[in-house]
């Protein structure tokens, strides 16, 4: 019998689903895993074969706060930053990412976004991207966010719209729920959850008009997703209490090497959450970090790196949490929250072929989207 294109046989797989599952093979075809268990004896019509020697197989990371064009500008034209790649993504063992414009919506447009998107997608990773961007009115492809919701398979919800930063448009109580209406309409017509991912900055009003949306409103705290919490102690702490009313939220991984102010996070989440359901990570990759003095001026600068996510899932990894723990907040978690947990977030039958291989030290060392090797280090 002819091979099968799209075929995959996946050996010796150390399978955290993110749950442990042993070593398994795992059966790929046309891009979906569709069957699991030891010793798979080769099919005829198998295209490749990929063995993990015993090396632990994790579910490809989801990144749900991307900004794939690239962030920057505020101090200028000179201060734009590059586009994300999608080398970088694969290097990271990320196979889904949403991306977003964040405060440039200027020099920047969704158009280029959903093209971007798009050419992830053909190079064999998933990309889904917000509609809007900082403002209020939110910027759109087709005239609103319901619309854009109903009719663009990419987006995915809107954001990240800002609050609780001077860069943000300052929107009333009546702006901001009229648009978190919209996505909730827009996502129920377009059978996605039509999440509203808010950026949170660091002044003192901090979750205080979601609190108010969702005291005053019918709308869902699920429909809500603020990012950026662990910037200080007080947003830290109004984001456990709103973990603690059913809400959920998104901490941001230091760009660099892990902080302790990043595992002091995550900890206090867990205390209120301990299994872990209610908040993400994410790397705001490629976009701008800008430190800004009491008076409002740039005073210095970073960048996201999306290669970040894991190293800090690593890092909480040698400080002794389990790995089936730790791998929540960047895959379970975000597909739940997007709407995507029929295809993603997990090793199943019946789930997309997205997979990461880990050496010894944990290292991602092989990513493998929809059943396509898409990076691969020296085994």
């Amino acid at each position: 019998m002819s091979k099968v294109s799209g075929t995959l046989l996946v050996r010796n797989a150390n399978i955290f689903a993110p749950q442990p599952l042993g070593i398994n093979d795992i059966l790929v075809v046309a891009g979906k895993i569709v069957f699991i268990s030891e010793d798979i004896e080769k099919p005829s019509w198998v295209e490749k074969e990929f063995d993990c020697d015993g090396r632990c197989v994790i579910p490809g990371l989801i990144d749900l706060h991307v900004h794939l064009l690239g962030g920057g500008g505020e101090a200028g034209p000179s201060s734009r930053l590059p586009e994300v790649t999608f080398a970088e993504l694969a290097q990271g063992g990320i196979t889904t990412c949403v991306g977003c414009l964040g405060t440039d919506d200027v020099t920047r447009h969704l158009e280029e976004l959903l093209a971007k998107a798009r050419a992830l997608c053909d190079q064999g990773s998933t990309a889904y991207i917000y509609t809007g961007s900082y403002q209020i009115p939110p910027v759109t492809l087709t005239g609103s966010v319901k619309r854009d919701l109903v009719l663009i398979p990419e987006v995915i919800g809107v954001g990240e719209i800002a609050i609780s930063d001077h860069r943000s448009s300052q929107p009333t109580l009546e702006e901001f729920v009229r648009v978190a209406a919209e996505a909730r309409v827009g996502g129920l017509l377009g059978g996605k959850r039509g999440i509203v991912h808010i950026h949170v900055g660091s002044a003192p009003s901090g979750l205080e008009i979601l609190r108010q949306t969702v005291q005053s409103t019918p709308l869902p705290i699920s429909q809500f997703h603020p990012t950026h919490v662990n910037r200080t102690p007080k947003l830290l702490g109004e984001a456990v209490e709103w973990v603690r009313a059913g809400g959920t939220v998104d901490l941001t991984v230091p760009s660099k090497t892990l902080t302790w102010e990043f595992v002091s996070a995550v900890r206090k989440l867990a205390e209120v959450d301990p299994d872990w359901e209610r908040f993400t990570f994410s790397s705001d990759g490629g976009g701008s970090m800008p430190k800004f003095d009491e008076h409002g001026h740039l005073i210095g600068y970073a960048s996201g790196d999306v290669r970040a996510l894991w190293e800090a899932v690593r890092g909480l990894l040698q400080e002794g949490f389990p790995l089936e723990i730790v791998l929540r907040p960047v895959t379970v978690n975000p597909a739940r929250i997007l709407g995507i947990e029929g295809s993603k977030g997990e090793i199943d039958v019946g789930k997309d072929a997205d997979l990461v291989v880990l050496d010894e030290n944990f290292h991602v060392v092989a990513t493998i989207a929809k059943g396509k090797v898409i990076y691969s280090a020296a085994l």
